[in-house]
């Protein structure tokens, strides 16, 4: 059932082409787990051995805190609409920040999304398949627009404000470096 690749093969790619949505999984020794649903075109693949994700303004900032201090992070995308597939990225993680050199380059690979916080890379250490026979059937209906609506409202004062009072620790008290160097 399950199957460990070294690397994407491009039949992965093709999967991974036709989700909408995707989840990211990090921890600490000491913190929670968070697992986070992710969608928008916010992915991409950078070669067969790394992909990164343009994220987004959230509640929180919990990714950004556990990549700083761990690294460690799992990517996962289900199939809910066509032929069942399970498909998990195993690796280590790290953030661009817009102040950081690394920003302008790989900012390149994304459309304009609303509230763009951060870039979360993940080197991949290996690939897995396995089944997805319980995933139920799911049909996608459309993005939200929510969040698009939010950040227009806050405007980049606003969201700056918003990342100063709202992004810069995680729930577990770990910093998450968000506006390090920035001001």
């Amino acid at each position: 059932m399950a199957r460990f690749y070294p690397a994407l093969e491009e039949k992965h790619r093709a999967f991974i082409a036709v989700q909408r949505i995707f989840f990211t999984a990090t921890g600490t020794a000491q913190s929670r787990i968070n697992v986070s649903p992710k969608g928008m075109d916010s992915l991409r693949i950078l070669s067969e051995r790394r992909v990164a994700y343009l994220d987004l303004t959230g509640s929180g900032n919990e990714t950004g805190a556990h990549l700083t201090h761990d690294g460690r992070m799992t990517m996962m995308w289900c199939s809910f609409d066509a032929d069942p597939l399970i498909l998990r990225l195993y690796g280590r993680g790290r953030i661009v920040r817009r102040q950081d050199p690394e920003w302008g380059e790989l900012r390149q690979y994304f459309t304009t999304l609303p509230s763009e916080r951060q870039i979360i890379v993940l080197d991949i250490d290996s690939v897995q398949t396995s089944c997805g026979y319980a995933v139920p059937h799911y049909t996608y209906t459309g993005e939200r627009e929510t969040l698009a609506r939010w950040a227009e409202k806050k405007g980049p004062v606003g969201l700056l404000d918003y990342w100063r009072t709202k992004n810069q620790v995680s729930i577990d008290g770990l910093p998450t470096r968000l506006l390090e160097d920035e001001e």
